[in-house]
């Protein structure tokens, strides 16, 4: 089941998200259901957020994935949406 995961980030805590990127970018891989990540950028192409594809077996993996990221961890995120997706388009 793929699920996207669009996260916020709190208001100024682009110092959070850093200090914690390596250990989120280690979850990731550690993990091995992410399919796509990315941040989400403000106009000034600063982080402001998360955009992730998971590939799990329910929903309920995808909101444990998503407790257990070292942003959560860390109290950056102002919310988390978790949406099932359907891949149309692959290139």
């Amino acid at each position: 089941m793929l699920i996207a995961l669009i996260a916020r980030d709190k208001t100024d805590a682009l110092e959070t998200r850093k200090a914690n990127r390596d250990a989120h970018l280690a979850y990731i891989d550690a993990t091995g259901v992410v399919e796509q990540a990315g941040p989400l950028l403000d106009k000034a192409e600063q982080m402001i957020g998360s955009l992730v594809i998971l590939n799990v077996a329910d929903m309920a993996a995808a909101q444990d994935w998503a407790a257990n990221d070292p942003y959560a961890k860390a109290n950056l995120l102002e919310s988390v949406d978790l949406i099932p997706w359907k891949r149309v388009i692959e290139k």
